[in-house]
């Protein structure tokens, strides 16, 4: 297992995530309209997106994550009133993160973007493994053939993220979140739910 350092686009933000290996990841491309529109919201999606409007996540237990510096700059949206809360560094837009609404589910997609080489000079790459798979293919732009061809069976993804968050479960790693406050069980910083307009102009590109 490696130590992953965490840091956003401007060094504002900083921190650790420990002990990632293939089997506490689950690496997958999402392509859903949403990870698209809140790449749209932050600006410059192209540095999020690959070319078909995929966002590379891993997904693993919060637990693991914990900021050095800058957690006072870590900000909070929401695109619609049940969504998930998508954060992100509020000096430069780097997204770091989605969570669930509460505590109580020990999950974080945490954004390729914001992850670099472990702390033993490992490459990110060779830490996280190859990409597991790539869900929602229905919002992927362009030409999708030679990506629906590699596609694959969703169900060992599935059993893999079960597993990643049953053992999360038991471990009590939804009492340890940096994104929730130990004691009140409310995110750090308020989510903010994004206008109709702003809904809009992130969705219609």
């Amino acid at each position: 297992m490696t130590d992953l350092t965490l840091r956003c686009g401007c060094g504002s933000v900083t921190g650790l995530v420990s002990g990632v290996c293939r089997g506490t990841g689950n690496r997958v491309i999402c392509y859903c309209d949403d990870c698209q529109a809140f790449a749209r919201h932050l600006g410059h999606p192209e540095r999020t997106l690959d070319a078909h409007g995929g966002t590379d996540v891993v997904q693993t237990s919060p637990a693991r994550v914990r900021f050095g510096k800058g957690a006072d700059r870590l900000a909070c949206v929401r695109l619609t009133p049940k969504g998930v809360l998508r954060w992100y560094a509020s000096c430069c837009s780097t997204p770091i993160a989605n969570t669930a609404a509460s505590p109580s589910l020990p999950f974080v997609g945490l954004f390729h973007r914001c992850l670099h080489d472990g702390t033993d000079g490992t490459p990110l790459d060779q830490v996280l493994g190859p990409v597991r798979g790539r869900v929602r293919l229905k919002f992927a732009t362009g030409d999708t053939t030679a990506l629906r061809a590699r596609k694959g069976s969703l169900l060992p993804i599935v059993l893999h993220f079960v597993r990643i968050m049953a053992a999360a479960w038991w471990r009590g790693d939804q009492k340890r979140s940096p994104f929730f406050d130990q004691r009140t069980g409310q995110p750090v910083a308020p989510p903010r739910l994004l206008s109709e307009d702003e809904r809009q102009a992130a969705y219609r590109a």
